[in-house]
């Protein structure tokens, strides 16, 4: 079950500013990544359940954190139906986010008072996801879009939290234009967590990139 409650992920989403994402099949390689996003200042982490039994990796991982990394708030992305999102939660999952707008999807996180992100991409989709309880809405693909639509809907709809995820980076001038737009968060996947950084197993300079994206971000928003 969730560790941590709904409304608390939703302020943490907002204190931290970014999400990290990130899936390998490897567990130990996985606590590696959790552990130097933690030494580095991140709270969350947004496990992308892509690969075959992912959920055996999830689970590791989700009990890893519990135990060693207090305060760590491990949620489950990529979830396209309800019964893999009612499985991840029973794993302990925080929080799920899924790529498209599923009703079933809100309904089994809402019983279980548990935050969950879709996937939107137009007004009417992201009004729809509110009207079902939804805290934070995931703009995706974030670069299909841009900050240009983030700041046309906080016009009509200054109450709309977005967490754009794709086409966000560490650069200083794409992270400005995303939270200049009026984002709540940014969900960050391999231009944090790369393929080169994992190759090399560089978790010194992951932590030391996401610490400086953090930093990034708290000054951006002064």
């Amino acid at each position: 079950m969730a560790t941590f409650s709904r409304i608390k992920v939703a302020l943490t989403m907002k204190e931290t500013g970014m999400v990290p994402l990130f899936y390998h099949p490897d567990i130990e390689l996985g606590k590696e990544v959790l552990m130097a996003c933690y030494d580095g200042g991140a709270r969350l982490m947004e496990f992308t359940a892509r690969g075959d039994f992912a959920f055996e990796v999830f689970q590791e991982l989700s009990k890893f954190a519990i135990k060693e990394l207090p305060g760590m708030i491990m949620g489950v992305g990529s979830i396209t139906d309800a019964a893999a999102a009612s499985l991840f939660m029973q794993m302990g999952a925080n929080f799920i986010v899924t790529p498209s707008l599923r009703e079933d999807i809100a309904i089994v996180c809402n019983r279980r008072k548990v935050l969950w992100s879709p996937g939107c991409g137009s007004l009417t989709e992201i009004n729809r996801a509110e009207e079902l309880g939804c805290e934070i809405i995931k703009l995706f693909p974030g670069s299909t879009y841009g900050p240009g639509f983030v700041k046309a809907i906080k016009g009509p709809q200054p109450w709309t939290s977005v967490m754009p995820t794709g086409g966000v980076s560490t650069d200083k001038a794409n992270l400005k234009g995303w939270f200049d737009a009026g984002v709540t968060c940014v969900g960050m996947g391999s231009q944090l967590i790369s393929n080169e950084v994992l190759k090399n197993r560089d978790f010194v300079g992951l932590s030391k990139s996401v610490r400086n994206t953090l930093d990034l971000i708290k000054s951006l928003r002064k």
